[in-house]
């Protein structure tokens, strides 16, 4: 939830290139606002979306790219983690819509992000909340359908309500020419691939954590972007970050209001941030 003012801090007191971890802001009138001062100031900002890095992620991305798997028609979010009370406990800021969202914008805001990064954008939304198994201000379940641009259509279900553990991050999706699907406790393991079953192994990896391994790529492409003196453009761009942020923000205003929401015409939720 600082983020925002913390970034302003820095650019304009320090005039420092600034990394910003998940969920980059809160509000997408705060990244316009950023960007706009780094400009000024002439300062980088490196948005932090490390599952784009995951080989599963980037493969299916090539399959989408190439027409492997053809148009997207359905594509499905689930997202089945455990925050008990006692993660929202550790401090004061957790588990409140000033600070930090719920399970959409701490959790769910990665697989939000790889649903545009594969699928194109989403032009409407419609989403429901709830608060099921934490004692907290914010969500800790939310259900969503989505209509995209290109014509498909696509469900998300994002939950940190589920227990004892963390059971699975993972994303499908149906194409008119096959299916594919990434799974896994971070979206780590391509597990269905129809077009050719045999490279799932090659495009898994095993993570020991959450993470995964994507800050390692994430830092290189920094140092590629800062060493060539702009002649490498960073890969994840304002308008990125922008999009999903206003995607982020669609979902929660649809909750609000319990009705459909047209994603760039949306006004910004009234709670978050």
């Amino acid at each position: 939830g600082m983020h925002y003012e913390n970034a302003k801090d820095i650019i304009v007191k320090y005039k420092k290139n600034l990394i910003v971890e998940k969920p980059t802001f809160l509000k997408a009138s705060h990244v316009t606002n950023i960007y706009k001062l780094a400009k000024k100031y002439k300062c980088k900002i490196f948005p932090v979306f490390q599952h784009r890095y995951n080989k599963s992620i980037l493969r299916l991305k090539k399959a989408i790219q190439k027409d492997e798997i053809g148009k997207v028609r359905i594509a499905n979010i689930r997202v089945r983690w455990c925050r008990p009370d006692r993660y929202y406990k550790l401090a004061k800021w957790r588990g409140t819509f000033s600070h930090d969202g719920g399970a959409l914008s701490n959790q769910g805001i990665h697989h939000i992000d790889l649903l545009r990064f594969l699928c194109g954008e989403v032009t409407k939304v419609f989403s429901l909340m709830k608060t099921l198994g934490a004692n907290i201000e914010v969500e800790d379940t939310a259900v969503g359908t989505f209509e995209f641009a290109k014509g498909g259509v696509g469900t998300i279900e994002v939950t940190t309500a589920a227990r004892p553990d963390d059971f699975e991050a993972s994303l499908s999706i149906v194409g008119s020419k096959g299916l594919a699907q990434i799974g896994g406790k971070a979206v780590n393991e391509l597990q269905i691939f129809s077009p050719n079953q045999k490279i799932c192994k090659t495009f898994s990896e095993k993570f020991k954590n959450g993470y995964g391994y994507g800050h390692i790529k994430f830092y290189k492409d920094i140092k590629n972007t800062l060493e060539s003196k702009n002649l490498i453009k960073f890969p994840i761009s304002e308008k990125e970050v922008y999009n999903s942020t206003k995607l982020l923000n669609s979902l929660y205003k649809s909750d609000e209001i319990k009705k459909f929401i047209n994603v760039f015409s949306a006004q910004e939720s009234k709670r978050l941030g």
